[in-house]
């Protein structure tokens, strides 16, 4: 097909292009390709890749500085995509662009609601998955005839992990009891039947190792970003992040991996802003003599932690991966709320844990030498896990995962047979 012919396709609607290639696999990459009144199409539509015949959409609202929240789906998504074939849904041009350095599943940029209401319409598409709560969702949860699931980026304590707009979605997945409880407590008039326990599927990934363990205690500094707003913000940089590096570098026996969330890197806070390079120049001064300590600001966290001794984060997804996977090794929690009975109540991994708060890190070094060198919280650590992943193993949580989103197309197009709309 030539750009002329693929030009004139665009020209006639986007609806008649995708019915006319959408019996065939479209994979050839598009450039440059001119759309209607000369505009180039990267500003309505982008392709790349896209077999529309795909049965499950990957629907992705935001911008590339969220992109984070959708590429550690990506592995799942890639295994899903060889028994459902799996096409990855932009509404922003950025973060089409942004998702091809990541994986090579099939893409779509879709910037106009019509448009992505007639891609739903003119494909075989059945099941639409949502990786955050962006509002342009609710554009997409127009659509009635698809199953709309949302599967969040992570599991956490943190406060935005519950929202009230779950109950727009047919389905929520979710990791385990502990999420069960979570939306039971904070949401008023929820149906927990749109909750399905699929554990985390991202967990059971075999990832090629990042960092080479070393005869040290590698211990990893993975502190969170301050959130939207301050009810979300469980960071530990502003409050104690140069504090801990400091007791950590005391250790001659300890080498440091720093790996902040990917956003403390771009952070508009100032004081977050000024704590990170702190801590960047800490280490970088103490690797300038002599020492083998770590920075990673954009590598696989997930990735590392089979080369990780001990962890030392904020209430946030990384502490419960890490104990899913290594429920043995210790972890340290901080509070910046300095509230041990809320914290105990909001992050009850907490209670499996030594907590660093503003009382605590006035004594940093003892504290860290005792929770990481004596650890006593194993037995706690494991019954934390079965709470927050039940019985679940690694490479459960896949199957598990696979086989909810072929029964919910199933069912759907069961349902679909016998339904016959107010206006038939």
């Amino acid at each position: 097909m030539s750009s002329d012919q693929i030009s004139g396709s665009i020209k006639t609607g986007i609806k008649k292009s995708l019915v006319a290639v959408g019996r065939q696999p479209f994979v050839r990459r598009i450039s440059n390709v001119m759309g209607l009144g000369g505009k180039p199409v990267g500003s309505n539509i982008g392709i790349a890749d896209v077999p529309l015949q795909g049965s499950v959409a990957v629907y992705f609202g935001d911008g590339a500085d969220k992109i984070y929240q959708l590429t550690q789906w990506l592995p799942v998504l890639e295994e899903l995509h060889a028994k459902e074939e799996v096409l990855l849904v932009f509404r922003t041009l950025s973060a089409f662009k942004a998702a091809a350095k990541f994986t090579e599943l099939p893409k779509i940029f879709v910037r106009r609601f019509t448009d992505l209401m007639d891609i739903y319409d003119d494909n075989d598409l059945k099941l639409v998955i949502y990786v955050n709560n962006s509002r342009s969702n609710f554009q997409s949860l127009d659509h009635p005839r698809l199953v709309h699931v949302h599967v969040n980026h992570g599991e956490s304590d943190k406060l935005s992990m519950v929202s009230n707009k779950a109950k727009a979605y047919d389905k929520v997945f979710v990791a385990g009891p502990a999420a069960i409880k979570r939306h039971q407590a904070m949401l008023v008039d929820f149906d927990l039947e749109k909750l399905v326990v699929t554990g985390r599927p991202q967990l059971d990934i075999d990832f090629k190792l990042e960092l080479e363990p070393s005869k040290k205690l590698d211990v990893m500094y993975a502190p969170t970003w301050e959130g939207e707003n301050e009810d979300n913000n469980y960071t530990s940089i502003d409050n104690y992040g140069e504090i801990i590096i400091d007791a950590l570098l005391s250790n001659s026996d300890v080498r440091i991996i720093y790996k902040p969330h990917p956003r403390v890197e771009t952070s508009k806070t100032q004081s977050i802003a000024k704590s990170h390079a702190m801590i960047m120049g800490k280490i970088a001064e103490a690797n300038a003599a002599g020492g083998d300590h770590v920075i990673s600001e954009q590598g696989n966290i997930l990735a590392m932690f089979e080369s990780i001794d001990a962890l030392i984060t904020d209430i946030s997804s990384v502490g419960l991966d890490y104990l899913y996977l290594h429920p043995s090794k210790p972890i340290v929690i901080t509070d910046r709320r300095t509230n041990r009975e809320n914290l105990y109540r909001d992050a009850p991994i907490s209670k499996a844990c030594h907590v660093i708060d503003k009382k605590s890190i006035k004594n940093a070094s003892e504290l860290l030498q005792v929770a990481l060198e004596n650890d006593s919280n194993a037995a706690q650590r494991e019954m934390m896990r079965r709470f927050y992943f039940g019985n679940l193993t690694r490479g459960e949580s896949t199957k598990e995962f696979q086989l909810v989103v072929t029964q919910l197309i199933e069912e759907r197009q069961n349902k679909l047979v016998n339904f016959r709309g107010w206006h038939s």
